[in-house]
Parts: C-alpha cells; sequence; structure tokens
C-alpha cells in the first residue's frame, strides 16, 4: 500500500489553514502573530500536542477568554494521532494491527472475543479501566481512552451520511459522575473524610472528569471533522466569543465576561460624550496677570498668562429599557451604567417599563450587578399599568419628573428595543429632549432589518435621535470608536 499524499501546502499550510479558522472564529490575529506561530513550529517537539497546543496559543491569543474557542479549533486542526504512545524498551509489538496491542499506548485492555461480548459487560469493563486512569491522573492516557470509548460505546446506527458518534452516549454508558465516591477513597486513601485535604481531592475529581468530558467531546468533533469537513463542523462546534454574543441571547455564563469588556467601553463613553468646554490646552487667558507682567517688558505681553483649566465632568443621562422582552440586553445596560458610575459622579440612570424612575442610588462604585437589578425590581418605580413597555408614558413621566435633567450640556443615552406593545411612541416629548441634549444617541439590540417591523417604532425613533444598532459588545465598541 502506498503512503497517503501529503495535503497541499505540507505543514506551512496546514498551519495557515489553522490560523485562518482562528481569525474566522472572532480571534485576532495579524501578519506577525502568524510568523511568530510559524516559528513556534521549530522549536516546539511536534510529536507533543500539548507543547504545541500551549506554544501556538502562547503568540495567538490576547486574553484567556479566547482559549475555549482556541481548544476547540486546535482539536479539529491537531487532532489526536494514531501514533502509538511510546512501550516499554524491547517491545516489539507490530503497530500495524488493528487491535490494541500490548505497550502500543492503549488505554483499554479487552480480552479476545470483545467484539461478540455483551455491551453491558464492555462498558462495565471500560467504566473500572475509567476509574483507574482518573486515579492515575495521566492526561495523555485518558485522552486516548475517551478516543476508544467513542469508537465502542459512542457509536449510533448509521445514518445515510455516514457512520454517527455522540458523546451523550457514551457518558451515558461509563456515568463517570458515579465514580466520584470511589476516586475519592482513592486519592485520599486512610486519612479519612474533611479538612482541606477532601477539598483537594474533590477539586481534583472535578478537574478530571471535565478532561474526560473534554476530550469525548473533543474526539466525537474528530469524527465528524472528517465525514463533514473541519470548517462545517467548526461554524457550529465554536461558541462565539462573548464580545460576539447577542446582548439578547447572553447566557448567566458570558455575563461575567461581557462586565470586563464593558467596562474599558465605557470610560471611553463617557469621555468622548462628556461636555467639553472649547479652549486651548492652557484654559482662558488671565488678562489681569499677562498686562502686570508686561510692565516689566514696556507694556507689550511678552509672556502670557493663563487661569487653570478645570476639569469638566461629564454630564450623562442614560433611559434604560428594563422590560422583560429585552431581558438579556437589560443587564448589559445595567452592566454600561455601573461602569459609566464607578468613572464618572455625573451620570444620572433611569429606569423604565411602562413608567420611569431614577435608579442612580442604586449603582453606586463598588455596587455589584445582580444586586442592584434586585433592588430595581422591588423598589423601583417602572411599573404603572400592566408591565408591558410603553415608551411614550416613559418618556412623558420623565420630562414630567425631571424636566432640567436634560440641557445644553447633556448627553443623552437611551438603551432599548423601541418596541411599544402598538402604544403611543411618544415622539414630540423624545424630539423635545433631543433638541435640549447636547448630544443623543439610541443604542438598539435589535437587527436593523427588524426596526420598523411590528410594533417597532425604532424607525420612526431614528428620525428624531441617532439610532445605532448594538447587538454586541463588538458593535459597541466599534460605536465607541466612530463618536
Amino acid at each position: 500500500m502506498s503512503a497517503p499524499s501529503a495535503p497541499a501546502g505540507g505543514l506551512a499550510g496546514h498551519l495557515d489553514g489553522f490560523v485562518r479558522a482562528v481569525r474566522e472564529a472572532g480571534i485576532p490575529v495579524g501578519i506577525s502573530q502568524a510568523v511568530d506561530a510559524a516559528e513556534i513550529l521549530t522549536v516546539v517537539d511536534l510529536l507533543d500536542r500539548e507543547q504545541l497546543r500551549h506554544g501556538l496559543a502562547a503568540v495567538l491569543l490576547q486574553r484567556a477568554s479566547q482559549r475555549p474557542a482556541y481548544d476547540v479549533l486546535f482539536d479539529l486542526w491537531w487532532p489526536l494521532s494514531d501514533r502509538p504512545a511510546p512501550g516499554p524498551a524491547g517491545d516489539d509489538a507490530d503497530p500495524a494491527d488493528g487491535e490494541p496491542q500490548a505497550g502500543d499506548g492503549s488505554t483499554l485492555d479487552l480480552p479476545d472475543g470483545h467484539g461478540d461480548g455483551d455491551e453491558r459487560d464492555l462498558a462495565q469493563r471500560m467504566r473500572e479501566q475509567l476509574a483507574r486512569l482518573l486515579l492515575e491522573g495521566d492526561d495523555e492516557a485518558l485522552r486516548r481512552f475517551a478516543r476508544q470509548a467513542v469508537e465502542q460505546l459512542g457509536r449510533a446506527p448509521a445514518s445515510p451520511s455516514g457512520q454517527s458518534y455522540f458523546g451523550y452516549r457514551v457518558m451515558r454508558a461509563l456515568s463517570p459522575d458515579t465514580l466520584v465516591t470511589q476516586l475519592l477513597a482513592g486519592l485520599l486513601g486512610d486519612g479519612g473524610r474533611g479538612g482541606l485535604a477532601e477539598q483537594v481531592a474533590r477539586q481534583t475529581v472535578r478537574e478530571r472528569l471535565a478532561a474526560f468530558r473534554t476530550a469525548v467531546d473533543a474526539e466525537v468533533r474528530r469524527r465528524a471533522a472528517a465525514d463533514r469537513g473541519r470548517d462545517r463542523v467548526a461554524k457550529s462546534a465554536v461558541r462565539p466569543l462573548a464580545e460576539q454574543v447577542d446582548f439578547l441571547r447572553a447566557q448567566q455564563s458570558d455575563l461575567a465576561e461581557l462586565r470586563r469588556a464593558v467596562a474599558p467601553l465605557a470610560r471611553r463613553l463617557a469621555v468622548r460624550l462628556s461636555a467639553r468646554r472649547r479652549m486651548g490646552r492652557q484654559g482662558r487667558l488671565d488678562f489681569r496677570r499677562t498686562v502686570r507682567a508686561s510692565l516689566g517688558t514696556g507694556g507689550v505681553p511678552v509672556v502670557t498668562h493663563h487661569r487653570p483649566r478645570k476639569v469638566h465632568k461629564p454630564e450623562l443621562v442614560v433611559l434604560c429599557d428594563v422590560s422583560g422582552s429585552v431581558a438579556g440586553f437589560s443587564h448589559f445596560t445595567l452592566m454600561l451604567t455601573q461602569a459609566l458610575r464607578e468613572h464618572f459622579s455625573g451620570v444620572r440612570a433611569f429606569a423604565f417599563v411602562d413608567s420611569t424612575d431614577e435608579v442612580t442610588r442604586f449603582f453606586r462604585p463598588g455596587a455589584d450587578v445582580a444586586g442592584a437589578v434586585a433592588r430595581i425590581g422591588r423598589e423601583a418605580d417602572v411599573v404603572a399599568f400592566d408591565g408591558h413597555s410603553d415608551y411614550g408614558n416613559a418618556l412623558e413621566v420623565f420630562a414630567d419628573r425631571w424636566p432640567t435633567a436634560v440641557g445644553p450640556k447633556t448627553s443623552l443615552l437611551v438603551l432599548g428595543d423601541g418596541r411599544t406593545n402598538y402604544r403611543q411612541p411618544g415622539l414630540p416629548v423624545l424630539a423635545d429632549l433631543v433638541r435640549r441634549a447636547r448630544s443623543a444617541h439610541w443604542l438598539n439590540p435589535e437587527p436593523r432589518r427588524l426596526w420598523g417591523s411590528g410594533d417597532s417604532a425604532a424607525d420612526r425613533y431614528g428620525e428624531v435621535v441617532d439610532m445605532v444598532e448594538c447587538r454586541n459588545a463588538t458593535q459597541l465598541a466599534e460605536f465607541v470608536t466612530t463618536l
């Protein structure tokens, strides 16, 4: 049998495809980083997968939040090879044999004729083998075991497109979570339960179980990629980065990373929206001091004196829609409000559903966003009728109760989807607020193509205020940059 032909471009072409996939996943990779990645291939052991994984990650990634997406792509482009693990010296087992051989790095010891045995017995033997490997903590052996487990237990009836494999079939057959007690006993030995030793052991068990699940999922993806292609699998397997997650679909696990992404953007946004006096770097001319100084030069003002420039705090008014229809976006708006308040005291925050109330008091520096959300729900007067969005009434209440909140030095920022439940949109009130404000912007979490559809009045609001599509942190960054 002739050796398989090398892929076009060889190792360099393979690396180029991997770098392109990383870039398409939303991780910024420049030319210099791609060159550094090529250099990594010359200094690491290419047969050591983990060394290669960490080496490429060191030059391609900028933040820890990018690592999960990177790991998925790495497992697709650099899968666990069929190369046998190093065996004992003098082991002359034939690696060409399809069955696992003694000393070939196999992590599964199966008796002869296992293919005809009962599947339940097979699962029990593999379960015992898994318990042993989890106790030993050999990551490489665990990954090889996961590969064999998917082959033996993850196979589903053949579909029209080919053989299918599923990780849940492996986890159901092996039930690794039920091994916790056995693993704890093995790790603790005769030391007994309780104290710091047990906490460390429990954490170790959790980490090793998570590593096994990750290895199973990676093997299922590898087999799917071999059948359907890496690019197709990567599009569905790679989870969007936090800055790419739509605010309306953000989950609890995304909020912490979103908070870290929003904080620097909030500072830049507040600075750009703040009212700045139009004067030189040195402040206004101090006429009296300049004339006094000119007496020594015959009345000629050779040196001018200026008054110290006063730092003007930004005057921002933020109107946040906190109705249930934009629950995911509400978390973002309140995070943005909290971040603005932490940097600038001249920020006033107002929340509304079908009425409006000032919620600035809930966002003191250092306050927890989750706690602020709970307090708004309990204490803020944002519901006057049925609890459904009423932009018209909310805007009227705001204008009546706080008529001086928006002035010539104020920047107005509205955060909401503009869906009025077919009620009056309050366009004249909004137009008056925009006219009185120094600047006004509206961040809408819905795609632009949906503006004006159904009960959305976003297209009509866009006629009187600068309406900006802001579905994720990336678009927020673009808005701040181009403001």
